[in-house]
C-alpha cells in the first residue's frame, strides 16, 4: 500500500465533514485561539462545548472528523486542536482579500484588524466614486472597479467581499471571477450567478434579524401557553414548528439558492 500524505489525508477528511460542522469548527477555532493566547494548554469537551454553545456529544462528533478524540480525564491539547482545525479549514496559507464597495460597511471591513491575523490580509479595495479613487483606506489606495480583473490577477486575490448596492453586485461578481477569485462573501441582498468552481457565502443581516425575531416570538408564545396551562389545567400542546432550533449555519449553507442555472454551467448562489 502506498503511503498516504498528510495533504491527501486532510483532503479525504474534509470531504466527509458536513457543512454545518464546518461552521462549528470555525467557532471552535476562535475559542481555542483565545484560550491559547491566555496560556491554556488543554481544554475539556465540556468546557469547549459550553463556550461554543453546542452539546458535548455534537462537539466530540465534530472533532472526530479531524481524527481527534482527546484523552480521558485530560481533554484536548489546545495547540494540537488549533493546528488540526486550521489544516482542515485550509488556513495553513494566507488568502488575499479584496473589498469592493467602500461605503460605511466597506470602510469597516477594510479597517478591520482581525483579518490579517487570521490569514486573510486585505490586499485590494475597489469603488466607483471618483472622490475615493486613489484615497488610502486602512493603508490601501482605492482602485476603480474597472481594474478588478487586472488587480485581482496581479495580486493573486482569492477572496472577494462584495459590499455594494444590489444593482452592482452581479457585475462586480463577474469581474472578481474574471480576476481569478475563487471565493466570494456577498453582503448585497441579491442572488449571484457564478461558475460551479466559485464558492459564495451570503451574509443577509435582515434575514438574521428575522430569524432572531422568530425565536423571540416562539419563546413569548411558549410563555403565554405555559400561563394558559396553569390557568385552565389544559395542555395546548406544541403548535410551533417541528424541531427545537436551527442548525449552526441557520439552514442556508450560505449558498443563497440551489442548483444550476439552465445548464449554462452557472450556479445560482
Amino acid at each position: 500500500m502506498p503511503a498516504v500524505s498528510d495533504a491527501e489525508d486532510t483532503a479525504v477528511r474534509a470531504k466527509q465533514i458536513p457543512e454545518a460542522a464546518v461552521a462549528r469548527l470555525a467557532v471552535y477555532l476562535r475559542i481555542l485561539s483565545g484560550l491559547a493566547e491566555q496560556g491554556a494548554t488543554t481544554v475539556s469537551s465540556e468546557e469547549l462545548s459550553a463556550a461554543a454553545g453546542v452539546n458535548s456529544a455534537k462537539l466530540r462528533k465534530d472533532l472526530s472528523y479531524l481524527g481527534s478524540y482527546g484523552t480521558r480525564g485530560v481533554g484536548y491539547e489546545v495547540q494540537v486542536l488549533v493546528s488540526q482545525i486550521e489544516r482542515i479549514l485550509g488556513l495553513t496559507r494566507q488568502h488575499r482579500v479584496a473589498v469592493v464597495g467602500i461605503g460605511n460597511l466597506g470602510h469597516a471591513l477594510a479597517n478591520y484588524g482581525g483579518f490579517p491575523g487570521r490569514g486573510f490580509p486585505v490586499e485590494a479595495l475597489f469603488d466607483l466614486d471618483p472622490d475615493l479613487i486613489g484615497v488610502p483606506v486602512g493603508g490601501l489606495p482605492v482602485s476603480h472597479m474597472d481594474d478588478i480583473p487586472r488587480v485581482c490577477s496581479e495580486r493573486e486575490i482569492s477572496v472577494g467581499i462584495i459590499a455594494t448596492p444590489p444593482t452592482a453586485a452581479q457585475s462586480v461578481c463577474d469581474r472578481l471571477v474574471a480576476g481569478g477569485v475563487q471565493c466570494i462573501l456577498n453582503f448585497a441582498p441579491v442572488v449571484l450567478q457564478v461558475p460551479a468552481h466559485v464558492e459564495v457565502r451570503k451574509v443577509d443581516l435582515a434575514v438574521e434579524l428575522q430569524i432572531l425575531s422568530f425565536h423571540v416570538a416562539r419563546r413569548a408564545d411558549s410563555a403565554a401557553g405555559a400561563g394558559s396551562v396553569g390557568a385552565t389545567g389544559e395542555n395546548p400542546g406544541n403548535t410551533g414548528l417541528p424541531g427545537t432550533g436551527l442548525p449552526a449555519d441557520n439552514g442556508s449553507g450560505g449558498r443563497n439558492g440551489a442548483g444550476t442555472d439552465g445548464g449554462l454551467g452557472m450556479v445560482v448562489r
